[in-house]
């Protein structure tokens, strides 16, 4: 096909090395060449160097590797575009090698997780190319500054320089030098000094990301002047200062992200009032004080408001003018009073996150409404009452109400919650019976009952729980034996206990990206984190290895546990709990068990946190226990436990005499007691204990004797009828029996 000018093989799953390519280096009038999102593997093939009528190359999106030599370009001298993106090379030629590339539009180099060096620059060169497109991301610079050929460019359109290990001020002459710069991406680097913006307007910039870096002073004040269209704007994680600035009259304004700084006063009215467009505003992590939200606001587009991590205080101002809000975080401020119950007609609301503020009174009946609701977090709060019963949305994943004063009994709320992951009650005031219904949440990973005032025994259908890796019901009144069916449940580790999107990065669905103008086929540069991501927002506290800590990502994926423990719980261990071979962590202290410890627990292979103290346990430590290689916290202290302590070796070789403390019949070296010694001491304690036991009937039944006889010499002594009756009978008697006496005598006498 030596007349083709155009070939597109994007996204195919070709694969292949430089040798796949040789047949294309033929086609000498070829133009356009797009090979993106493929297979492709190993060094770029220097033939496609003769393609000398190239105007637009797309190699991005494989797996090409090697060194990229500045000749395989020397004679594309009619590029336009040029995309290598999301490889693996390891060096780059310094881009002064395209010096003389007149016609050069787009240069797309995005690194990704490979450290590809970016060679040093010339300091001498002026380019003869003006750029529309530069991106030079996720790579390391040698220099560490921003390449000095971007000083000669003034047609930028898009310029993102992210994750590249700059260490310079801020370069505002970069936004003063091409007034027609649409987006810019200067996020996760070290640039230091003030944020500051040319004084003519920029009708074009749409997007700014200057997050992750060292700034610092105050905003500038005239950023809805300067910036009059902007859409997307993240100067998160920062060291901003000083009042938030005027947004008023950005109408087109979408997401704006301040978090992370140290911004101090309130949220001002012109942002509540002047950003219709608004959609994302995220202010959480600042010195804010005040009004949560102004009184006033006209906010019709917001979808997703965070302001967590500040000093808000007050009541919960009414925000229904936003009815599409479908995320609220306010967690960690000061507000106070009860719970809105407009808030119930916030039909898109999928997350209401408002943990650790001073909220009271009950949980709104209105809250039966929100049925699109997946994460619920009203926890360390004062919220009373109990649960509405009709509270049950149908995508519910995560719930957290621990750390308030809810009472009653765990009604029928929740039912209709088929997906609930994560269902944590803890330290709250609910009495009763753990529902048998409660197995039904079939994906149910994460239960957490601890510190209420259930009773009862545990119910059988826990163990219809196929999905937990995380079972709490300990420091409550619950009774009778554990039962045998837990091992039913696997404890598996590694589950995700259900997804929840949060906002990561946005920059770009409603931004126009850069469309290279192709005569025959479509080359575009949208911006790859433009979505949203979806993170997993299951989290647990849970205490192993004696000490409370606050699971969530990889740490909670890793971890499993069940803590009966501060119950009343009775009868023996069942054996059958040996076979939880993926359980990190077990309690059963503070119970009143009895019997042996199983040797079926030298089954827990996975076990690094186990504790049986404070029981009525008897017997020995079973010695198989020493093949719990992962044991680091172990505890069998006041018991009734006897016999020789396991050998030290192995795990058991890091444990304390605290370990075995109040088993008076243990023995072993690391007890400083004899064993011989000990086992004489325990049966003579047993014979003392029988002899003892002897006495206390002898004088038992001599006490019982006397006390009868002066019972009965009392009545005869008050009753003189009685007493005569009492003497005939004894007369009577005396009688017959020296009749019989003198009977004998004579018989035998005879």
């Amino acid at each position: 096909m030596t007349s083709l000018k155009a070939l597109s093989l994007r996204s195919n799953g070709i694969n292949g090395s430089q040798t796949a390519l040789q047949g294309l280096c033929k086609l000498k009038n070829l133009q356009e060449l797009d090979l993106s999102d493929n297979g492709f593997e190993g060094s770029v093939s220097p033939c496609l160097g003769n393609l000398t009528s190239l105007r637009a190359l797309d190699l991005s999106k494989n797996r090409f590797s090697g060194n990229l030599d500045s000749s395989l370009f020397a004679g594309l001298m009619k590029l336009e575009f040029l995309s290598l993106s999301h490889n693996v090379f390891q060096t780059f030629p310094p881009i002064s090698s395209f010096a003389k590339h007149s016609k050069l539009e787009v240069l797309d180099l995005i690194c990704g997780n490979n450290t590809l060096l970016l060679e040093s620059e010339d300091q001498t060169w002026v380019p003869s190319f003006q750029l529309k497109v530069f991106r030079l991301s996720s790579c390391i610079l040698k220099t560490g500054s921003i390449p000095s050929f971007l000083h000669y460019q003034h047609d930028l359109r898009v310029v993102d320089l992210s994750n590249s290990s700059l260490e310079e001020d801020f370069p505002t002459w970069l936004m003063k030098n091409n007034t027609r710069l649409e987006e810019l991406n200067l996020k996760n680097n070290s640039l230091t000094g003030y944020f500051h913006l040319p004084y003519r307007p920029n009708i074009f910039t749409s997007a700014i990301d200057i997050s992750n870096n060292l700034l610092q002073g105050q905003m500038p004040s005239n950023i809805s002047v300067s910036l009059p269209n902007l859409m997307f704007l993240n100067v998160s994680r920062n060291s901003f200062e000083g009042s938030i600035p005027s947004f008023g009259g950005m109408r087109k304004l979408l997401f704006l992200d301040l978090s992370n700084n140290l911004f101090t006063g309130g949220i001002p009215e012109d942002l509540a009032m002047g950003c219709p467009s608004l959609e994302y505003l995220i202010l959480s992590k600042n010195d804010l004080h005040g009004q949560m939200f102004p009184r006033v606001s006209n906010l019709p587009s917001l979808r997703h408001l965070e302001l967590d991590d500040n000093h808000f205080s007050g009541k919960i101002p009414d925000l229904s003018n936003s009815s599409g809000l479908e995320r609220l975080y306010v967690s960690h401020n000061s507000i106070s009073g009860k719970l809105p119950g407009w808030i119930g007609n916030m039909s898109n609301l999928a997350a209401l996150v408002m943990p650790n503020n001073s909220l009271e009174g009950p949980i709104p009946v209105e809250f039966c409404s929100l049925d699109a609701l997946e994460l619920l977090d009203l926890s360390n709060n004062n919220l009373s009452g109990s649960l509405p019963s009709c509270f049950s949305p149908s995508l519910l994943i995560h719930v957290h109400l621990q750390e308030n004063h809810l009472t009653g009994p765990l009604t029928k709320a929740f039912t209709r919650s088929m997906d609930l992951a994560t269902l944590d009650i803890r330290n709250n005031n609910l009495s009763g019976g753990i529902p048998d219904w409660i197995s039904m949440f079939s994906g149910l990973s994460i239960l957490l009952l601890k510190g209420n005032h259930f009773q009862g025994k545990i119910p059988y259908q826990l163990c219809q729980l196929s999905k937990i890796t995380i079972l709490d019901l300990s420091y409550n009144s619950l009774s009778g034996h554990i039962p045998s069916c837990l091992n039913k449940i696997q404890f598996r580790t590694g589950f995700r206990s259900g997804k929840f999107s949060i906002i990561s990065y946005f920059p770009s669905p409603g931004f126009s990206s850069y469309l290279y103008h192709s005569q025959h086929i479509e080359l575009s540069q949208v911006n790859v984190n433009s979505y949203p991501i979806a993170y997993d927002k299951a989290m647990a506290e849970f205490t192993t290895k004696n000490r409370t800590d606050f699971y969530k990502g990889n740490f909670l994926y890793s971890m499993t546990g069940i803590d009966l423990s501060s119950n009343k719980l009775t009868g023996a261990i069942p054996p059958e709990i040996g076979n939880l071979s993926q359980v990190h962590a077990l309690n059963l202290s503070h119970n009143i068990l009895t019997g042996p410890i199983p040797a079926a627990f030298s089954g827990l292979k996975s076990i690094e946190s186990l504790d049986l103290s404070y029981n009525n346990l008897t017997g020995t430590i079973p010695g198989e226990l020493t093949e719990l290689t992962n044991l680091a916290v172990f505890s069998v202290a006041y018991n009734n436990l006897s016999g020789k302590i396991p050998e030290m070796t192995a795990q058991f070789g890091t444990f304390l005499e605290n370990s075995y403390v109040g088993n008076p019949y243990l023995c072993g070296s690391l007890l400083r007691k004899n064993c011989s010694r000990a086992e004489e001491e325990a049966e003579i304690e047993e014979g003392e204990k029988g002899l003892t036991d002897r006495d206390i009937f002898y004088v038992s039944f001599g006490a019982s004797y006397v006390v009868v006889l002066l019972g009965v010499a009392a009545v005869l002594y008050i009753n003189g009828g009685w007493r005569k009756k009492w003497f005939h009978v004894i007369d009577v008697l005396i009688t017959c029996c020296c009749n019989f006496v003198m009977h004998l005598v004579g018989k035998f006498s005879g």
